[in-house]
């Protein structure tokens, strides 16, 4: 059975999920976050993907980027997985894979879909259980978008600068966000993202929907034959 294609596109969001094989822990001590976080930055540059969220749980990881080129999330990820995955079968003198085959993804339209998204990461350690409020968890970005802790290698998406033009407005605004409820939504990304495709208003999915059956057609057409 042929693999479910991801779907991307270039300048818009994509929610990226990535999971240690059987879900085991990837992540054990400061130093294993710390080298973690300087290859995503490192790649993320090298391939042109803007980092505006992440979350690294014990076992998997989560990032809302924006990547620039077509092919720029499978490189970024491909890098990061293969590199920690070296580090960390010599650190723990272990062989075989530590990621899940091929990491998950969906896009994610603008606005209020974004900063749905930006929640649904930084809220991970509380909805597992781990802390009682996202600021009390240190690994992930909510410290740096909720309490303006210095985090250059962030980019701020526009839908997350628009809340407010003043930074400490901003951040109060942020924070109100994590207030309300907001279960269907959350299942609604884990859906989208399990599946490959997107999460966004009816026009957003529905126009990426007819592009990714264009795509999954045309892929299926068979080559012409040359001239005789």
């Amino acid at each position: 059975m042929p693999r479910t294609a991801r779907l991307v596109s270039p300048d818009v969001p994509l929610h990226i999920v990535h999971r240690g094989v059987n879900r085991q822990q990837i992540f054990f001590g400061l130093h294993d976050y710390l080298l973690y976080i300087r290859l995503l930055v490192e790649k993320a540059k090298a391939y042109h993907c803007d980092i505006h969220a992440y979350c690294l749980m014990s076992n998997h990881v989560h990032l809302l980027i924006t990547p620039h080129t077509q092919t720029a999330p499978a490189l970024l990820m491909k890098a990061c997985a293969q590199q920690y995955a070296q580090y960390f079968n010599t650190a723990f003198e272990r062989t075989g894979p530590l990621w899940d085959s091929r990491y998950k993804s969906c896009l994610v339209d603008s606005d209020e879909y974004v900063l749905a998204c930006y929640r649904y990461i930084e809220d991970n350690p509380v909805r597992a259980g781990m802390v009682n409020a996202p600021s009390g968890y240190p690994w992930s970005s909510h410290l740096a978008n909720a309490e303006q802790d210095h985090c250059p290698w962030l980019t701020p998406h526009a839908s997350f600068l628009a809340l407010s033009e003043n930074k400490q407005a901003r951040c109060a605004a942020y924070r109100s966000l994590f207030q309300t409820p907001c279960s269907q939504t959350q299942e609604d990304i884990r859906k989208a993202t399990h599946s490959n495709f997107a999460f966004g208003a009816k026009n957003f999915v529905e126009k990426h929907l007819a592009a990714d059956n264009r795509r999954r057609i045309g892929s299926r057409r068979k080559p012409k034959k040359p001239p005789q």
